[in-house]
């Protein structure tokens, strides 16, 4: 029985694999065209159980929780790996259930992941969706359409970037609404464009209530430094695993097999953004955190305009892509504008 009920016609497995107990969501027949669909940061496979169910008939979803999150067993995420613990995985689990090619979609950080998985198993990419995707140069601290670094540590990502009264609520399993750090208020303020709710609200909350939490898993550990603002990555744990350290898919310009692209986002998203609420560039700017080098030093990392830049390279390499925006909607648009969400991915089949 997984952490957080299942709606009518998805199934809950657990699957041994190589390299972990991977909990993973089914839909659709066995011998169906697969389509493996990969959660992002504070979330599981529970977010993507509506898109599973409104495949069109003759596909298979499948949905695992990666390492660190879920009811995947609990496993130590290697930072300084940067996404490749979460590639292998897939990669193990692919093993298991019957290697063949899949359509891979992913959000936010399941985008990163999935652009991994590509630069390390091609031969099993039919394609890539990648929705509010994560930078390919990572969360925090590098500027420019090129991810230069603003430092030579790269402080300002990591382990110690993240809110520590949001991960205090987190371990303390609060579902109140009574602060702006609580999980539930992120989630209703950032991971949507307001003033949208979930129908499965409380799902949703308890999805982000399972990730691993502790200094070695969520967010991660952290070093100190003289560079603004004085944290720079660790060696474990999700966040460090994005930090621009130790992740970089750029290299996909570079593939001699280019499976298509479909980007998909959000108008209004707040936490991949150029001007991010979530990076210290923004922060900075803005005031909300004291000592800002200025914008020539740090300025807001554009993320959007690094993953357009890099995907134009795809494309003029050989590979082709597509941009869709979908209106009234922020991080999350396979939960805001579901119907618009599965008729742009649907046509990329």
């Amino acid at each position: 029985m997984p952490t957080v009920p299942t709606l009518p016609g998805i199934s809950s497995q657990m699957i041994p694999t190589s390299r972990l107990l991977t909990h993973v969501l089914f839909s659709g027949p066995d011998d169906g065209i697969p389509v493996v669909f990969v959660h992002g940061n504070a979330s599981s496979s529970t977010y993507w159980e509506e898109s599973m169910l409104a495949l069109p008939s003759g596909y298979r979803g499948i949905a695992p929780d990666l390492r660190g999150y879920g009811d995947t067993e609990d496993l130590l995420i290697d930072g300084t790996r940067g996404a490749r613990d979460w590639s292998d995985d897939l990669k193990a689990l692919s093993d298991q259930l019957g290697e063949r090619s899949a359509h891979l979609v992913g959000w936010s950080l399941g985008a990163g992941v999935i652009m991994q998985f590509a630069l390390d198993y091609p031969e099993l990419v039919s394609s890539l969706t990648l929705v509010n995707p994560v930078s390919p140069y990572g969360f925090g601290g590098s500027k420019g359409l090129d991810g230069t670094p603003c430092y030579d540590d790269f402080a300002g990502s990591g382990g110690g970037v993240v809110n520590p009264e949001f991960v205090r609520r987190m371990q303390a399993q609060d579902r109140s609404a009574d602060d702006p750090n609580s999980p539930r208020n992120v989630i209703n303020t950032f991971y949507y464009k307001p003033p949208f709710r979930a129908g499965r609200e409380e799902d949703f909350l308890s999805s982000l209530l399972t990730e691993k939490l502790g200094g070695d898993r969520y967010p991660g550990d952290f070093t100190t430094s003289n560079n603004w603002p004085g944290v720079a990555p660790g060696q474990w744990g999700p966040i460090n695993a994005t930090s621009p350290k130790f992740f970089n898919t750029s290299g996909l310009i570079d593939l001699t097999h280019k499976p298509p692209v479909l980007w998909i986002r959000g108008d209004s998203d707040q936490i991949v953004a150029d001007n991010s609420f979530f990076d210290f560039g923004t922060l900075g700017q803005l005031g909300f955190v004291p000592g800002w080098p200025g914008a020539e030093v740090y300025p807001p990392q554009p993320m959007v305009s690094q993953m357009r830049a890099m995907l134009e390279k795809y494309q003029a390499n050989g590979g082709r892509f597509r941009e869709v925006v979908i209106a009234n909607a922020g991080h999350s648009p396979h939960i805001e504008q579901p119907a618009a969400f599965m008729e742009v991915l649907v046509s990329s089949f």
